[in-house]
């Protein structure tokens, strides 16, 4: 088998398991994604950071027995907080993330579908601005890689940014349990809290 037809049934493969995950999760849904946003439904951060950890633990293997390389970026740091703001604000504002919006299309919002627009559009114009704005504004730096700042194997770093995220994860659930941040309807709108707004709208189901 040729390395891109791997290449390709990888990508099928981890791209299901993905999205399995994210439709048990739940973390597709709007209510879920403004929720973590206002800082009263705190699943979605649980499943972020059980993915850091997880992907940690592994590339402390991976790399610590030489099946890769680390490929570090450079850091940016006025960029990086300008773009996360800008990204911030609008998941807060659409209800979606890249990482979602396709299983909302899924599922049947239709408004999700302005949001893939939107994105797509939103790559192209930063695929032909990216040349000026490195030159004008986000210019270069540094390929930090935190074990090498505080001088240490990185899979050692790795797994122990693993052990202190669990801690967290620990502490959050016991003061928010995810059954509580689930909702009646288990799409984030619960704990009490009285919806503000109507819910997203769905595609209506075929008779």
């Amino acid at each position: 088998m040729s390395s891109v037809a791997v290449g390709i049934l990888s990508g099928l493969l981890m791209g299901a398991v993905f999205g399995f995950a994210l439709e048990k999760s739940r973390v597709f849904e709007p209510g879920m994604i403004v929720g973590q946003m206002q800082l009263r439904n705190w699943i979605m951060l649980k499943v972020f950071l059980s993915a850091v950890a997880t992907g940690a633990v592994v590339l402390a293997f991976l790399h610590g027995f030489g099946f890769v390389k680390l490929q570090p970026k450079a850091a940016l740091y006025a960029a990086d907080i300008v773009g996360g703001l800008i990204l911030g604000a609008g998941i807060a504002l659409a209800g979606a993330c890249p990482g979602t919006t396709l299983a909302q299309i899924g599922v049947g919002y239709r408004d999700a579908i302005f949001t893939l627009l939107g994105g797509l559009v939103g790559a192209v114009a930063f695929s032909y601005a990216q040349p000026w704005l490195a030159r004008s504004l986000i210019g270069t730096g540094p390929k930090l890689i935190f074990t090498d700042l505080a001088g240490i194997p990185y899979w050692q770093g790795a797994l122990a940014l693993a052990a202190a995220i669990v801690v967290v994860l620990v502490l959050i659930e016991r003061l928010r349990p995810w059954r509580d941040d689930l909702g009646a309807d288990v799409d984030g709108t619960g704990n009490g809290v009285e919806k503000t707004s109507p819910p997203r709208s769905r595609l209506a189901p075929a008779e």
